[in-house]
Order: structure tokens, then C-alpha cells, then sequence
């Protein structure tokens, strides 16, 4: 009977001692698919996994400055580049999403199937909700250097409702600080009391494609390596899918 006790104390020992915490930094639009992701992992592996939100410039920021963290999930050009510079080993693809309008549930839908038309609901609308650029946001970044592009940054900034991501956004949009939003479509879909209008037209469609990387000066080991595969296998494409993102190809 003390064998049978002293085996299951080290067998839970052993357990406690291979658990491991790790600590993620992430683009905030990942948030409605990630927060699940992390939770299911943490169930399975017995690990504790903890994620701090962000846009990608200050997560860069955070990082260069010293900061801690096992896995950095971000757009893969900044993990890309982060890969370039050894800041992260292993990495890779897990998700994309695209860009679109939202509206107020019940609101009428404009129609931004092109250009010209995208054009005229912006004239139209009293106020427009997007990220502001400043916060360091990829897709913020992106759509002010378009809108300049197109000539029509002064009257989008005139209506300007600016927000530091696209949960703020669409959060704008639902509670009618603004009449529409332009973000992710993830998130408009995540989100009560918003719909979503229509993917922007080109040239302005985006398609943002994240990567997941460990972290070079990571302490979790092997936890952080597994935790970057499991984001990218064939049950994770199911919540990316259900959370309005495309999944990446399924890893083996």
C-alpha cells in the first residue's frame, strides 16, 4: 500500500514539475479567436498560459525594451522579421483575416462593392471609426497611407472617430459614436449589434496574415514550442474559421 501511495505522489510530483508557464504577446484582433485557443491548450497540456494584448508596434516596443514573453503572436511580417533577426526561432503561419465595414445592426447597408461607390458612402457618412495610425496598429498604418493615396485622408479625418483597435472600433459602431467602422472582419463578427457590410473594395482590401514564433530568450521550453503548433493544426482552424478569420493550411 506505500508503494502503491509513494508512486502516485511522484507521479504527481512529476506532473507539477513539467508544468510550465507561458506568457504570450499578441495583436489585439486575435483576441475572440486566441483567448479559446490558449484555454483549450492550457486544459490539455496542464500548462498555464497568460496573453497581454496589443498592437504590433508597441508589442515591438515592449520586446525591444526588455520585456519578457515565450510566444509573440503578430502579423508574419513582424514575425518574419523578427525570425531575420533572431529575435524568435520557431514560427509559424496559423491565421489571416481580411478587412471590411461594419454597421449598426438594424442600420441600412451601404454598398462598398468598389471604389467609386466605397467613395460615396464616406462622403456620405457623419462619422467614421478606424485605428488611429499613431497607435502603431499594421492595419491603421496601412489605411491612412491608402486614404493620402486616393486623395481622400482629409475627409476621412474630418469624420474621424479614432480608436486604438478594432475591438474599439466596432464598440464605437454598436454604441453609435460612429456610423461606421473599417477593421477586421473578425472582429465585426465577433461583436453584438454590429454587422458587416462588405470586405473593402480593392485597392483598399487588406489581408493581414499572423504568425505565431517562440520567443528566442523564451523560458518555457518545450511548452512554448508545442503551444506555437497547436495554433496551427486542424482543430485550431476550426475556431479560426468560426471566429471570422481564414485558417492557415493545417500543420501535421
Amino acid at each position: 500500500m506505500l508503494r502503491i501511495i509513494m508512486a502516485v505522489v511522484i507521479t504527481v510530483v512529476a506532473g507539477a514539475a513539467s508544468a510550465a508557464d507561458v506568457k504570450v504577446l499578441a495583436a489585439l484582433v486575435l483576441q475572440d479567436a486566441l483567448d479559446p485557443l490558449a484555454a483549450a491548450y492550457a486544459r490539455e497540456r496542464g500548462h498555464m498560459v497568460t496573453i497581454a494584448y496589443s498592437t504590433v508596434g508597441a508589442i515591438r516596443k515592449r520586446l525591444a525594451g526588455g520585456e519578457h514573453a515565450d510566444v509573440v503572436v503578430l502579423t508574419s511580417d513582424a514575425i518574419d522579421d523578427m525570425a531575420r533577426n533572431g529575435e524568435v526561432t520557431a514560427h509559424a503561419r496559423v491565421a489571416a483575416t481580411l478587412t471590411g465595414v461594419a454597421v449598426r445592426e438594424g442600420a441600412a447597408v451601404p454598398d462598398v462593392s468598389t471604389l467609386e461607390k466605397f467613395r460615396a458612402v464616406l462622403k456620405g457618412a457623419r462619422s467614421i471609426a478606424y485605428t488611429d495610425p499613431k497607435t502603431g496598429g499594421a492595419f491603421g498604418t496601412y489605411l491612412g497611407q491608402e486614404l493620402a493615396r486616393l486623395g481622400l485622408a482629409e475627409m476621412v479625418n474630418s469624420k474621424a472617430v479614432l480608436r486604438r483597435g478594432s475591438h474599439e472600433i466596432v464598440a464605437a459602431v454598436a454604441k453609435g459614436d460612429a456610423e461606421l467602422g473599417i477593421t477586421f472582419i473578425s472582429t465585426i463578427v465577433s461583436i453584438r449589434g454590429v454587422k458587416v457590410a462588405g470586405r473593402l473594395p480593392p485597392p483598399l482590401l487588406g489581408r493581414e496574415d499572423f504568425s505565431a514564433g517562440v520567443v528566442r530568450d523564451s523560458t518555457a521550453g518545450e511548452a512554448a514550442a508545442a503551444l506555437v503548433r497547436a495554433l496551427g493544426n486542424a482543430q485550431a482552424a476550426k475556431v479560426w474559421t468560426a471566429k471570422g478569420f481564414v485558417a492557415s493550411s493545417s500543420n501535421p
